[in-house]
């Protein structure tokens, strides 16, 4: 029996594709992007590259099919996080290099490093004095005083509320002044001093003392001396914070104005500006260019130079001037 051969274009037995499958080759494996590896690489050492190399590798590897976007996503990742945190140190060394400028040209000039204000220091004082013009009650803004009594005789004290040796003079003086300005003798002119502010560990005593000074002046200035009586009363001692400024309206009593002018810090600046002025002079209608120390009491412009807790020598010497 003769089998003829089959013809392989014409039908079979098994449908087609059965059995074992045709070899096909596996589809070649896409080549990594470079740009790929470039941004990876770059971005443990260049922010800036690795982001700019990435999405162009991104870019690239849709376009062509190419492998690599996990390297390119990974550098782009790695890129960015290295910009922050480069802009965070920037911005860090640039505050950091302000303060410390600050620092060093404040010792380079000679100034006073500030010290930093506590709760008794008011938070918004004044900047200037400027708008402080005229008289109100005993202060007269515009020369720099507060003025009690209108006697013939001038009398002129600078005194510095936390100096012990002002005390000195006011406990051995201040009664007679007192009463040679109720008997209209003498016109006694204050000027509160605040020199002695670095003694106050950072409080600013002796301003916020001459503004609270300042303050009863103007609100109730019969009452001036009586409140200088006061602060002399309850000195505190140099390199101590001094009185706080609930202390300071006590010394006066419940008065809301008054207690309202110390916390506003109103005379803080005029204070501190007067200080100034007589430090550096000149100081008008006497025989001094300006003051050198505290307390300094001129009598018709000539200054006493006698025992400041001697009341009879300077009563001889306010005498001799009149």
């Amino acid at each position: 029996m003769t089998i003829e051969p089959t013809d392989p274009q014409q039908g079979s037995q098994y449908p087609q594709g059965y059995g074992q499958q045709p070899y096909i080759p596996f589809p070649p494996k896409p080549t990594t992007n470079t740009l790929a590896i470039v941004s990876l690489v770059s971005s443990f050492f260049v922010s800036l590259v690795a982001v700019i190399t990435g999405h162009i590798a991104l870019g690239q590897i849709k376009q062509r099919g190419e492998a690599g976007r996990g390297l390119a996503l990974a550098g782009l990742i790695i890129g960015y996080v290295g910009i922050a945190t480069t802009a965070l140190f920037v911005v860090l060394a640039i505050a950091f290099a302000a303060t410390f400028g600050a620092i060093i040209a404040a010792v380079a000039g000679g100034a006073a490093l500030p010290f930093p204000s506590v709760s008794d220091t008011p938070s918004e004082a004044p900047s200037d004095s400027s708008s402080l013009t005229g008289q109100v009650g005993a202060a007269d803004f515009d020369a720099g005083y507060l003025a009690v009594g209108t006697g013939p005789t001038t009398v002129d004290v600078y005194f510095d509320p936390m100096c012990p040796y002002c005390k000195q003079f006011e406990v051995a003086n201040g009664a007679r002044l007192s009463a040679a300005v109720d008997a209209g003798a003498i016109t006694l002119r204050l000027h509160a001093l605040t020199f002695l502010d670095p003694a106050s560990q950072g409080t600013d005593y002796s301003s916020r003392a001459s503004a609270a000074l300042t303050c009863q002046a103007t609100l109730r200035p019969e009452s001036t001396l009586d409140y200088l009586a006061a602060l002399y009363a309850h000195q505190p001692a140099e390199n101590s914070p001094g009185l706080t400024d609930d202390e300071l309206v006590a010394l006066q009593g419940a008065n809301l104005d008054f207690a309202d002018c110390v916390a506003s810090g109103r005379y803080l600046a005029w204070s501190q500006e007067n200080t100034k002025a007589a430090l550096i002079g000149p100081i008008p209608d006497s025989e001094i260019e300006s003051i050198q120390g505290t307390p300094t009491v001129l009598v018709n412009g000539a200054q006493y130079r006698g025992a400041i807790d001697d009341p009879q020598e300077f009563a001889a010497f306010v005498d001799g001037q009149m």
